[in-house]
């Protein structure tokens, strides 16, 4: 199980080429992966893109790669013909002014627009030859990260889901008593409306008739299932989180059943707790993979 959180980051000088690896996500219900390159390297972003795929499954997730070279890569390409219409124009200028055209300073010209040519040659994939060590490691890192956290969050959902297995448990122990309370109820109020022309062998089959709807037994059923697949989810799913999400809501629905059919106070102060761990529960899913 892991965490959707995580982070990872490492600077070093490979070859006179400071890089620097930075991944950090927060929660989302889907993949989210947010590249930031150098817009030289934007060639590399589908191969990127593709290996944290392969090992991310949800989260919202920033990538950034910083890369500068300490040995300048610019080349300077002159433009002589574009000097000369240049030099040639401001001469014009200068000799209708009355100025003489030895004064004309050479940077002038330098500076016009197209004289000097400045490109710089990039090879994506040379760049990657350097970027890919460092990135390896910092996903590695983050990965590390979301999967230390996620430990932690299993803990704690292993720890309420106990909560809820109790609970399951108390709800089978109580659910003769409140078969029988409900009993006890249906004969007193054919008493109280019929007094001695009661039918005894009448009262048993509405009753009988009525337990199928008032029993707890089908909820303590579906629940407990309900409760083993949270279990194995927790324990053998590496992406649990939506799984989690759909469970809780099924599970949710035989909780409240249960609560809407109780008529005893410690049955729901169970259905509190139960409620109780079962959000904390679904809290906790928003934050695993």
């Amino acid at each position: 199980m892991n965490s959707m959180t995580g982070y990872g980051y490492k600077e070093a000088v490979v070859e006179n080429t400071q890089i620097s690896v930075e991944i950090k996500s927060v929660n989302n219900r889907f993949l989210d992966l947010n590249i930031n390159l150098p817009n030289y390297l934007n060639p590399l972003e589908s191969k990127v893109r593709k290996i944290v795929s392969e090992s991310i499954v949800r989260g919202k997730v920033d990538l950034t790669i910083r890369v500068k070279d300490m040995n300048s890569t610019a080349k300077v390409n002159p433009d002589p013909a574009a000097a000369r219409m240049y030099s040639d124009a401001i001469s014009q200028i200068a000799s209708s002014l009355g100025r003489k055209v030895d004064d004309i300073p050479l940077g002038l010209i330098i500076n016009q627009e197209g004289v000097l040519n400045i490109t710089h040659e990039y090879d994506a994939e040379s760049y990657w030859a350097k970027i890919e060590p460092i990135f390896n490691e910092v996903l590695a890192q983050y990965i590390s990260d979301r999967k230390r956290e996620g430990e932690n969050l299993k803990k704690d959902l292993l720890a309420k889901l106990d909560v809820l297995d109790k609970c399951a448990a108390f709800f089978k122990e109580w659910q003769p008593k409140m078969e029988q309370k409900f009993k006890e109820q249906i004969t007193s109020r054919f008493n109280e409306l019929l007094g001695d022309h009661v039918d005894e062998n009448r009262i048993m089959s509405e009753v009988a008739a009525m337990m199928v709807k008032y029993t707890i037994n089908e909820e303590i059923i579906r629940l407990q299932s309900h409760l083993g697949a949270l279990r194995k989810e927790f324990n053998d799913n590496p992406v649990p989180g939506k799984r989690i999400d759909f469970i809780c809501q099924e599970t949710n629905r035989e909780i409240n059943t249960i609560g809407s059919k109780n008529q005893f106070t410690e049955v729901g102060e169970m259905v509190i707790n139960a409620m109780d761990a079962l959000e904390n529960i679904r809290e906790q899913s928003e934050n695993v993979e």
